[in-house]
């Protein structure tokens, strides 16, 4: 008996489409308001400890998935509504084609020789301090975050959407976004964003572990060797202070055939990561190759999340010719 094809698995396709198509909405972006929302309750809940974190992070997450699973409910049994709404919140949450567009500029900007534009923009993709950065370090940034980047913001709300439908593809967008917000090893955060970091860390084990894999087996569409990429994923992933960005980051070096970690500045502060790879230091022409990988990763993510989502939620359809249940008097 065949799986009817439901309007989730057809809303994740429509939404990643409107993705590349259009990019991220172009004012009042829900994500920003919900950024705008947590800065808020930020500063009434604030406090030095764990249990603050907690009930910060909860009081912003639950809300969100709530919405999520109402919103769910009421399309579930319209099959088109369903659609729209897996599309609209798809469309919402991704942020591949920016992420794609941001690192095109940047590696313009250094083709240029224009440096100055090439470190006013890099913010727009990490956190890195870019004032003191030369075209080879502002190279590796952008190579380092379109990895990470191609699993926090593409793979793994596919996924989530695929295995949880709306309530996952808001979700996980919430907890990723409080970890850009208060989950830095800072003073002020280094407790109370410890719970939003850790959460963020449990939510993407699976999807940068299957980025990683993607970026090995499509290796071959930008000169490298899905052998040569997994050698350096199980040598350098753990090389890394996040349990999942390395490995995203370890699968690229290793199939552009590049060197990437080394020292990172934030803030000020300085922090000493282990090296990924053992190639030559990037330059544009990688950023642009690292885009192109990020792309076919998206393309191969975006129908993996489909066919789970057809496996998981595809209601089996009646065979021809079989009888219409019949409804009880």
């Amino acid at each position: 008996m065949r799986r009817r094809w439901p309007g989730l698995a057809t809303g994740l396709l429509i939404g990643a489409a409107l993705d590349a198509l259009l990019a991220d909405p172009p004012s009042a972006h829900p994500v920003a308001l919900f950024g705008s929302t947590a800065t808020r309750a930020e500063h009434t809940l604030w406090a030095d400890t764990r249990t603050r974190g907690v009930a910060f992070t909860a009081a912003c997450v639950v809300p969100v998935a709530a919405a999520g699973w109402t919103l769910a409910q009421i399309s579930r049994r319209k099959r088109l509504a369903a659609t729209l709404a897996t599309a609209a919140a798809t469309w919402t949450v991704l942020g591949g084609a920016s992420l794609a567009a941001e690192a095109t500029r940047i590696a313009e900007a250094l083709d240029a020789g224009d440096l100055d534009t090439a470190r006013r923009r890099l913010p727009a993709l990490c956190g890195r301090d870019p004032d003191t950065l030369d075209a080879a370090e502002i190279a590796r940034a952008t190579v380092e975050s379109v990895a990470e980047n191609t699993s926090d913001a593409v793979v793994a709300p596919l996924l989530w959407g695929a295995a949880a439908g709306l309530p996952g593809l808001l979700a996980y967008r919430a907890v990723n976004t409080l970890d850009a917000m208060v989950g830095h090893r800072s003073p002020r955060y280094a407790r109370f964003g410890w719970s939003s970091a850790r959460l963020d860390d449990i939510a993407n084990l699976a999807p940068a572990r299957l980025t990683a894999l993607l970026a090995a087996a499509l290796s071959p569409a930008v000169g490298g060797t899905p052998r040569a990429a997994l050698a350096v994923l199980h040598r350098d992933g753990a090389n890394h202070p996040s349990p999942n960005a390395g490995h995203c980051e370890a699968a690229f070096a290793g199939a552009l055939g590049i060197r990437l970690g080394g020292t990172n500045t934030y803030k000020g502060r300085v922090e000493q990561r282990g090296l990924l790879g053992n190639g030559r230091a990037p330059t544009s022409d990688d950023i642009e190759r690292a885009v192109r990988l990020s792309r076919l990763i998206t393309l191969a993510a975006t129908l993996i999340s489909a066919l789970l989502a057809h496996y998981l939620h595809g209601r089996k359809a009646q065979p021809a010719g079989a009888p219409l249940p019949r409804s009880r008097p």
